[in-house]
C-alpha cells in the first residue's frame, strides 16, 4: 500500500520530468536558431563586404569619369578658344579687306529643304539626269540588243555544254566543241543557200530578154504605152545622168547593210563564246549581290529561270528541226529536190519566229513552187497550212510542255509585245521571258499573298 502522500510526489516528479524535456527541446531549438542566426550573420557580413567592394569600385569609376569629364571640358574649352580665335582672325581679315566698318553682317537662317528654289533646282537636275540616261540607252540600243541576244544564245547552248560535261569533258573543252558545232552549222547553211540564190539570180538574168520580148509583143501593153507612154518614160529614167549616182548610192547602202550584218554576227559569236565560258562565274557574281539571308532562294529561282530559257531554246530547236525535216521530205516528193536542202534550212530558221514563222516559211515554199508550176505551188500551200496546224497542236505542245509552262494567251500577248518593242529579236525573247516572269510571280508574289 502506498501512502497517500506518495501519489502527490509521483505527480510532481512526472511534471518535473516533462518540464525538463520541454526545456531541453527549447534549448535545442534555441541552439538551432542561434546557428541559423550565425549563418545569416556570416552571409550578411559577406554581402556587406561585397557591397563595400562594389561601392569602392563605383567610387573609383566615378573618380575616373570625373577626371575624363574634366579633361573633356578642358579640351572643349581649348577647342572653343581656338575657334573663337579663328573667328576673330577671319572677322578681322574680312573687316580689313571688305567692310572696314561693319564686317559681313549677321548670317541668315539656313535654306529650308522645302524652299521652292531648292526643290525646283534638284527636281530639274533629276529630270536632266534621267533624260540623259534614257538618251544614252537609246544610243546604245543596238549594242544592248547584241548583248541580250548573245546571253540568250549562251543560256540556250548551256544545256548542250553540260551534256558534254556529264560525258567527262571539262567545261572549257565542252564550250569549244559546242562552238565548233555552231560554226559548222552556220557554214553548212551558207554552202546550202548560196548556190540556190546564185542559180535563181542567173535564171532571172537569163530569162530577162524573153520577158522583155513578151512585153513588147503584148497588144495590151502596146495600147497602154500608146496611151501613157510608159516605155518612153522608162527610157528617159534609164538615160538620166543621176541614175548612176543613185544606183551607186544604193549599192553602197546595200554594202553597208551587209557589212553591219557581218559585224553584228561576228560580235554575237564572240560574246556568245565569252558568256558561255564564264556563265558559272557570272551567275556566282550576280547571286553574291543578293543579301546572304535570301541568297539560297534567289539562287534556286535564278537557276530555274536559266533552265527554262535553255529548255525553251532546245525545245524550239527540236521543233524547227522537225519542220525542216518534213519540208525536205515534201519537197523531194513534189519535185523540187534541187531546192530541198536550201528551203528546209530556210524553214528551220523561220520556224524560230513565234506565231508567224511557220507562215513565212510556207509563203517562201509556195513562191518557189509557183516557179515550177501552178499545181506545185498549190500543193506547197496546202502542205504549209496542214503542217502548221499539226505543229501548233501536236508537235510543239508535246516538245515545249516541260520547257515552258505558260498559257497560250500569255504566249500570244508576250510575242506581240516583244515584237512591238524589239522587232524579231523581241518576239524571239518574249516567250522565255514570259515563262521566267510567271515563275517568279508564282514563287514570290503568290506565295506571299497566300501567307498574308
Amino acid at each position: 500500500m502506498t501512502p497517500p502522500g506518495d501519489d502527490t510526489s509521483a505527480g510532481n516528479i512526472a511534471a518535473i520530468e516533462a518540464a525538463a524535456r520541454e526545456a531541453k527541446a527549447a534549448a535545442a531549438e534555441a541552439e538551432a536558431a542561434a546557428d541559423d542566426a550565425g549563418k545569416s550573420a556570416e552571409e550578411a557580413e559577406t554581402s556587406a563586404e561585397l557591397a563595400e567592394d562594389s561601392a569602392t569600385k563605383a567610387k573609383v569609376a566615378a573618380r575616373s569619369a570625373d577626371a575624363d569629364a574634366d579633361r573633356a571640358d578642358a579640351d572643349a574649352d581649348r577647342v572653343q578658344a581656338d575657334a573663337d580665335e579663328a573667328d576673330s582672325l577671319v572677322g578681322e581679315l574680312l573687316i580689313d579687306e571688305r567692310h572696314p566698318s561693319e564686317g559681313m553682317g549677321a548670317p541668315g537662317p539656313p535654306l529650308r529643304r522645302s524652299n521652292p528654289f531648292v526643290f525646283g533646282f534638284f527636281a530639274a537636275l533629276g529630270v536632266l539626269v534621267a533624260w540623259g540616261l534614257w538618251h544614252a540607252l537609246g544610243q546604245a540600243k543596238s549594242v544592248l540588243i547584241l548583248l541580250i541576244v548573245s546571253m540568250f544564245i549562251a543560256v540556250g547552248l548551256n544545256p548542250l555544254v553540260e551534256w558534254f560535261m556529264r560525258r567527262g569533258l571539262k567545261r572549257g573543252l565542252s564550250v569549244g566543241v559546242v562552238f565548233l558545232l555552231v560554226l559548222g552549222a552556220f557554214a553548212g547553211v551558207g554552202f546550202a543557200i548560196v548556190p540556190v540564190v546564185t542559180d535563181q539570180i542567173n535564171g532571172l538574168i537569163t530569162n530577162a530578154p524573153d520577158w522583155l520580148d513578151l512585153l513588147t509583143k503584148s497588144k495590151t501593153l502596146t495600147d497602154l504605152d500608146t496611151k501613157y507612154h510608159f516605155i518612153d518614160k522608162a527610157k528617159d529614167y534609164i538615160q538620166d545622168p543621176a541614175l548612176a549616182q543613185k544606183a551607186f548610192g544604193g549599192v553602197l547602202g546595200v554594202g553597208k547593210v551587209v557589212a553591219n550584218a557581218l559585224f553584228s554576227a561576228f560580235t554575237v559569236l564572240i560574246l556568245t563564246l565569252y558568256f558561255l565560258a564564264s556563265l558559272p562565274t557570272v551567275k556566282k557574281a550576280a547571286y553574291s549581290l543578293v543579301p546572304a539571308s535570301r541568297r539560297p532562294r534567289v539562287s534556286i529561282l535564278g537557276d530555274e529561270v536559266l533552265g527554262r530559257v535553255g529548255g525553251y531554246v532546245s525545245g524550239q530547236f527540236l521543233v524547227a528541226i522537225t519542220a525542216g525535216f518534213f519540208a525536205f521530205v515534201f519537197l523531194e516528193i513534189v519535185g523540187l529536190g534541187q531546192y530541198a536542202v536550201a528551203l528546209a534550212i530556210v524553214v528551220v530558221f523561220t520556224d524560230f519566229i513565234p506565231m508567224v514563222g511557220g507562215l513565212i516559211g510556207c509563203v517562201i515554199i509556195t513562191l518557189i513552187g509557183l516557179t515550177d508550176g501552178l499545181w506545185t505551188g498549190v500543193f506547197c500551200l496546202a502542205y504549209g497550212v496542214i503542217y502548221q496546224q499539226i505543229e501548233n497542236y501536236i508537235v510543239a505542245p508535246r516538245i515545249m510542255r516541260r520547257a515552258v509552262d505558260i498559257p497560250g494567251a500569255v504566249t500570244v500577248i508576250a510575242a506581240l509585245l516583244g515584237g512591238a518593242l524589239l522587232g524579231v529579236v523581241g518576239a524571239l525573247l518574249a516567250i522565255p521571258t514570259a515563262a521566267a516572269v510567271l515563275l517568279i510571280i508564282r514563287e514570290v508574289w503568290v506565295r506571299k499573298a497566300d501567307a498574308s
